[in-house]
């Protein structure tokens, strides 16, 4: 699907259609850079043109092309809850003492994961909890506001799928343990109610009698494919003046008049204005810049299966396991867990086979055969928060990274406040929670 074909003019206010012409035009470099071509880099890049800026992505690969691509599809407008208070920290040495199980750490690797680890320990304090759920239920509120906007703005609703989710427990201690998980969600008004029985087979027919209880979030949303997505909005931007450059930046440097990007082939680029939106690979740039944010990759592993391996009627999620199941236009994708073990280990493909088996004895039926497996980098904070914000030592550089799970979710809110603060305007929401300089 193809995004919105409305010429740039239609598509900004009558102001920004007769504007001055660009630096690059001028021959005085870029407007606004973007560093890094997957969803939070594309949703800055729609807002910013949408405001009558000129815009350039740089990016490696393309334009939606790595993790951005290969997401589970979810907007998970009600996944509020951070991640050190989920129960994490209890069951990190049963899970560790299972390689392919939701959670693994390569052991020569731990060493240097101790000090982020050590953080998200702390994160799960009751304090530090409470105003880390607070922060994200804002966020989570603007998303979804946000991406409503876009998705029509882009001509992109259709892609849209409102079937809500499954959450499973295979035993009523693993249920009862998951309760005030809900009523946390409830006090900010998330919507869910537990099934059982005939309702349960209902909601998903096929299951293992296994599972004896499930959530059902009625409001719970994904979309037709992310990397699809992605790339409609892109188009839309594109449509809107945005342009594309296929290029490595190896360096990053700036003062309060601008930025300087090194290329790969050594070549530099001025830009009056830089994002850094470059997902597990952010915080190297922001290390040029002085800035030292401690940023982790979680290395999710999926299958794409055929759309005829099983008829799954909307996202299942089994929590305990650490993945979902999503159906996509282009196929079923089974995917999730985590592998905290930096952006240069090659991938451990035994997990998405583990994760498979266990979709087979889950979905008794389901067809494994004919699937596409693959490893992407989740840029993931401690304490569950991206960094959206400016530079500690420039007023020309911003920051957009660090959502790990949630970067489809969360990235047209995070394209509205990149664009307000770019522009100088007052963001919707307090942006303390979410600052560089938090740390």
């Amino acid at each position: 699907m193809q995004g919105n074909s409305k010429s740039a003019e239609e598509g900004r206010s009558p102001s920004s259609a007769l504007r001055a012409p660009s630096p690059r035009e001028q021959g005085e470099g870029e407007d606004i850079a973007i560093v890094g071509g997957g969803i939070i880099g594309i949703c800055a890049a729609a807002y910013l043109t949408e405001a009558g800026r000129n815009v350039t992505i740089f990016d490696r690969t393309g334009i939606c092309e790595e993790t951005s691509s290969g997401t589970a599809a979810a907007f998970a407008f009600s996944d509020v809850l951070p991640l050190a208070h989920k129960g994490m920290i209890r069951q990190l040495p049963k899970w560790l003492a299972d390689p392919l199980g939701p959670l693994s750490i390569p052991p020569a690797y731990l060493p240097k994961l101790l000090p982020w680890l050590f953080r998200f320990w702390r994160a799960g304090r009751a304090d530090l909890y409470e105003a880390s759920l607070a922060a994200q239920v804002g966020m989570m509120r603007l998303a979804e506001a946000e991406w409503m906007g876009l998705l029509d703005r882009s001509g992109t609703r259709p892609m849209l799928r409102e079937d809500g989710s499954l959450e499973f427990y295979e035993s009523e201690a693993e249920f009862r343990a998951s309760l005030p998980s809900w009523a946390a969600r409830e006090r900010f008004g998330i919507g869910f109610r537990h099934v059982e029985g005939e309702e349960l087979a209902g909601l998903q027919p096929g299951l293992s009698p296994r599972f004896v209880k499930a959530t059902f979030v009625p409001g719970w949303k994904t979309v037709a494919d992310p990397k699809l997505l992605g790339k409609a909005v892109w188009a839309y931007a594109e449509g809107l003046g945005a342009r594309f450059e296929k290029t490595r930046i190896e360096r990053v440097d700036a003062g309060q008049d601008g930025a300087t990007l090194t290329l790969a082939d050594g070549t530099t680029r001025r830009a009056r204005q830089l994002i850094i939106a470059a997902g597990a690979w952010s915080h190297l740039l922001a290390k040029n810049l002085g800035e030292r944010i401690p940023l982790e990759t979680e290395r999710g592993y999926n299958t794409t299966l055929p759309k005829t391996a099983f008829d799954v009627k909307r996202q299942l999620i089994f929590s305990r396991h650490g993945f979902v199941i999503t159906p996509l236009e282009t196929g079923l994708r089974v995917g999730g867990a985590v592998e905290l073990g930096g952006i240069e280990r090659p991938p451990n493909f035994a997990r998405s086979k583990a994760m498979l088996e266990k979709a087979k004895a889950f979905l008794p039926g389901l067809d494994p055969a004919g699937g596409r497996e693959w490893m992407g980098f989740r840029p993931s904070l401690p304490d569950s928060l991206p960094v959206i914000g400016g530079a500690r030592n420039s007023a020309s550089v911003f920051y957009a990274f660090g959502h790990g799970h949630l970067g489809l979710t969360q990235s047209a809110a995070t394209g509205r406040l990149i664009r307000d603060l770019v522009l100088g305007q007052t963001p919707p929401i307090d942006l303390a929670p979410f600052s560089p300089q938090r740390f």
